[in-house]
């Protein structure tokens, strides 16, 4: 889980005061909302050989193995993982991790056993698979195949989400 000091830095508890004096809640979604683009215009700039890892992650659905990642790009491991750390907010192996639970997400909601969205989403089986939805969400691959929030991918990036394969379905 990512801390609001991981996210904000120092800022964090000038943002939560800030947040927490508003006095309604559109006052504290236009301070989130200029904080953001505070954030955004300041334009952190991502080293090209972190944008590679960030790209081989997200195309192979986060089975990308951490090893040869570094070798790849021609860094030792420890500084991919701290120029990783330090411009996506997470460890390459975590980001791969959370890739890979997006997409068994998505095979769950749609309609896919455990068992078959676990081996379709590079898991070694339902149990393991079983272990990062309840560490992510707090429920079972069962109450996540029916959460809403798996809805707002098409809605926000339209042909973005992960596409659905047949494999075991009626």
């Amino acid at each position: 889980m990512i801390g609001r000091d991981d996210l904000w830095g120092r800022d964090a508890v000038r943002i939560q005061e800030r947040l927490s004096q508003a006095h309604s809640w559109q006052d504290r979604f236009t301070i989130t909302d200029d904080l953001l683009v505070r954030r955004y215009e300041a334009g952190r700039s991502q080293q090209p050989e972190v944008a590679r890892v960030w790209d081989r992650i997200a195309r192979g659905h986060g089975r990308v193995r951490g090893h040869g990642r570094a070798d790849e790009i021609g860094w030792s491991r420890k500084r991919l993982w701290s120029r990783f750390r330090s411009q996506a907010g997470l460890a390459p192996n975590r980001a791969a991790k959370l890739v890979r639970f997006h997409h068994a997400a998505h095979r769950l909601a749609a309609g896919l056993s455990p068992a078959l969205a676990a081996a379709e989403s590079g898991y070694y089986d339902q149990s393991h698979l079983h272990r990062d939805v309840q560490a992510f969400t707090g429920v079972t691959p069962a109450t996540v195949a029916v959460e809403p929030f798996l809805a707002v991918d098409d809605i926000a990036w339209p042909g973005q989400a992960p596409p659905v394969s047949n494999a075991g379905r009626p």
